[in-house]
C-alpha cells in the first residue's frame, strides 16, 4: 500500500442538487436553509429556494420567480447571492445578468424579504453610475449599527470591467462604487488558477482560449461592522478595509487604497464569512480545502476532502455549523472547449465549528 493524501475535516451531507447548479446558500438565526440558482445556461426553474424537508421550494413563491419584463423590479431574474441577515429578513442579489450578459436594465437589485410573512418588504435598484454595463454583483454582507437602517457592502466581480465594492445606505437607498478597478479588486494578472491538477482557463467550443479572470467576489464583515474582508476570485490574496472609510465620501475614490490592508495569502476562494470571535473562513477551490484566518492572522486548514469540487458560498448557522456550496463550477463547458464536465449531484455540506455567526446589529 503506497501513500496517499490524507483527507481530514468532518463534513456531514445536508442536501444533494440533481437539477440545476446552485452557488449561494445562507442558514436563518431559525435555521431555515435557502439556496439560490444563477441562470448559467442550466434549466433554472427558480432561482431562489428554501429546502423544506428535503426538497426545494420556489422562494419567496413560485411567481417572484418568474422573470416579469413589465414588473422587473418584483421579479428576480439571475440570482447570485442570499443573505438571511439574523433579524428575520433574507436578503436576495439579483444579477440580471443571465449568462454573465450585461445586467437587463433596472434589473440589478438588493430585495428584502421578510421571513416572518414571506413577503418582499423593499427591493433597492441601481443607477448605471453603480451598475455598470460590466457589473456583475456577486455577494453582499450587512451592518445594520451604523446609519438610520444600516449598510449594505456588495462585491462586484465583473469580467471585463472594473470590480469594485458597492455601498448601499439601506436607509436612502443612495449606492456608490469604492476602490472601483482599485488592484485590491483587481483580477491577479499573474495568477493561473489550478483545479484537480489542470489549468482553469476560458476555453472556448471554437477553439479559442483566454485567461479566466474575475474580479471581487468573496466578501466578509467583521463582528463588530468595523472590517471588511475580500478577495477577487482569480487570485489568492485576502484585503481588508475599515468600513468607515468605505463610507466616508470625502476621501476621494483614488485615495482609499491608501486605507486598504494585505493579509498575505490565504488561497484562491470563492465565498468568505466570517464567526462571531471574528475568525474568517475562505474556501480554497485549488486545493479542495475550506481555511480559518484568525484575527491575528494566522491561518490554518479546517478541511480538506476529495468532494470538495469548488467550494462556493458558505453560511454558518444557528446551530454553529459552516455550510458550504460545492458546485464544481471548474468543471463548467466554458471551460472544456464547450463541453460540460460537471457531474450530478452538485452538494451541500457542513462542518461543525463551535462558533455562532458574526452579528450585523
Amino acid at each position: 500500500m503506497l501513500p496517499m493524501e490524507e483527507y481530514f475535516g468532518k463534513l456531514e451531507l445536508v442536501h444533494s442538487f440533481y437539477g440545476a447548479m446552485p452557488t449561494g446558500v445562507s442558514v436563518s438565526e431559525t435555521g431555515r436553509i435557502f439556496v439560490c440558482f444563477p441562470k448559467w445556461g442550466d434549466d433554472v426553474r427558480f432561482t431562489v429556494a428554501e429546502i423544506v424537508e428535503g426538497q426545494l421550494q420556489p422562494y419567496p413563491n413560485a411567481e417572484t420567480n418568474l422573470f416579469n419584463p413589465s414588473n422587473i423590479a418584483m421579479s428576480l431574474i439571475s440570482v447570485q447571492s442570499i443573505v438571511a441577515d439574523g433579524r428575520g429578513t433574507l436578503w436576495i442579489l439579483d444579477t440580471a445578468a443571465p449568462n454573465f450578459s450585461e445586467p437587463v436594465k433596472g434589473g440589478a437589485k438588493l430585495v428584502a424579504v421578510d421571513l416572518s410573512t414571506n413577503k418582499i418588504r423593499k427591493v433597492y435598484t441601481f443607477t448605471e453610475e453603480v451598475v455598470l454595463p460590466t457589473t456583475y454583483l456577486n455577494d453582499v454582507r450587512f451592518d445594520f449599527r451604523v446609519g438610520k437602517a444600516g449598510y449594505a457592502y456588495i462585491t462586484d466581480s465583473s469580467s471585463n470591467g472594473p470590480g469594485a465594492i458597492i455601498v448601499v445606505d439601506l436607509d436612502s437607498g443612495n449606492a456608490y462604487r469604492r476602490l472601483n478597478g482599485a488592484s485590491s479588486t483587481s483580477p491577479d494578472p499573474y495568477f493561473v488558477p489550478k483545479v484537480e491538477g489542470r489549468i482553469l482557463m476560458n476555453r472556448n467550443a471554437d477553439g479559442s482560449t483566454s485567461p479566466f479572470r474575475l474580479a471581487s467576489d468573496g466578501i466578509a464583515i467583521s463582528p463588530d461592522g468595523k472590517m471588511l474582508f475580500y478577495c477577487p476570485l482569480t487570485s489568492r490574496q485576502l484585503y481588508s478595509i475599515s468600513t468607515e472609510s468605505l463610507r466616508d465620501r470625502a476621501i476621494p475614490d483614488f485615495k482609499l487604497s491608501d486605507f486598504v490592508q494585505y493579509w498575505g495569502e490565504k488561497g484562491a476562494s470563492d465565498g468568505m464569512i466570517t464567526d462571531a470571535k471574528g475568525n474568517v473562513y475562505a474556501g480554497d477551490y485549488e486545493n479542495d480545502s475550506i481555511r480559518k484566518i484568525l484575527p491575528n492572522g494566522v491561518m490554518e486548514t479546517i478541511a480538506h476532502d476529495p468532494r470538495m469540487l469548488w467550494p462556493d458560498t458558505f453560511s454558518i448557522g444557528p446551530d454553529q455549523y459552516l455550510y458550504v456550496i460545492v458546485n464544481q463550477l471548474h468543471r463548467q463547458a466554458r471551460f472544456h472547449y464547450g463541453k460540460d464536465l460537471r457531474e450530478k449531484p452538485y452538494i451541500l455540506l457542513r462542518l461543525k465549528i463551535d462558533e455562532l455567526p458574526a452579528p450585523t446589529f
